[in-house]
């Protein structure tokens, strides 16, 4: 599993790898994974339509709804990454440098779960009860657990970074540069987050929220409740 290397250059380099060997065009995609996707899109937006109103957590419930779990292709923004890795790992702080693996890791481990669960779903529309059963018989509990413990991570190391004034000013001077460079995709990913958990100014009650009902519906989609996503 990917979450055995620390995070960091090297673990980040792992994490781009199997993204890639994921999406390229040797690996034969599950026919249903854009339909998977989109639905999936839909409940967390419905899911989180009340942080997303809110002013001080929009950003962020935007941030890790569409570019850190979203139906986007980041195939641009992850070759992107791979090619500057030396770069960033003596431009960047460290912990900037972590946090950057940690959600390449989260955005892999959600890749291959989705991948495996488009495989099992039974034909016909996607429904909840569909969904809950293709999602028992293509993950385990264990998997999701560790889903949502890189989802917390990433929010933590986020709002750590966003009190280091180094990091700020690094990223306003890359902008031009990353952009002239063809990395502006990169760019707009890691600016986007910065400036979401800025913003919120305290990550704690919306991880928390986030946690909280991601953890109630993984139970009842593994207990087989009825209306899973009714939390």
């Amino acid at each position: 599993m990917a979450g055995a290397e620390p995070p960091g250059p090297a673990a980040l380099r792992v994490h781009l790898q199997a993204l890639k060997a994921l999406r390229g065009t040797g690996h034969a995609q599950p026919p249903r994974l854009a339909e998977l996707k989109a639905w999936q899109s839909r409940r967390l937006a419905k899911t989180y339509a009340d942080l997303a109103s809110q002013p001080r957590y929009r950003a962020a419930t935007e941030f890790f709804l569409d570019d850190l779990y979203g139906p986007k292709d980041f195939s641009a923004r992850d070759e992107e990454l791979l090619r500057i890795v030396p770069v960033m790992a003596r431009v960047l702080p460290h912990s900037a440098v972590e946090t950057a693996s940690l959600a390449v890791e989260l955005e892999a481990v959600s890749e291959a779960l989705d991948h495996a669960l488009a495989r099992a779903l039974a034909g016909g529309p996607i429904t909840e009860e569909s969904y809950a059963q293709a999602y028992r018989t293509s993950s385990t509990r264990e998997e999701r657990m560790h889903q949502l413990d890189l989802i917390e991570a990433v929010g933590l190391r986020l709002d750590a970074l966003v009190a280091k004034p180094l990091v700020a000013g690094t990223l306003k001077l890359m902008r031009k540069p990353a952009h002239l460079a063809g990395l502006g995709d990169l760019q707009d990913f890691l600016e986007t987050g910065f400036e979401a958990f800025r913003t919120m100014k305290g990550s704690g009650a919306f991880l928390a929220v986030l946690r909280g009902r991601e953890t109630e519906i993984l139970n009842r989609l593994f207990s087989g409740a009825s209306r899973p996503f009714s939390v």
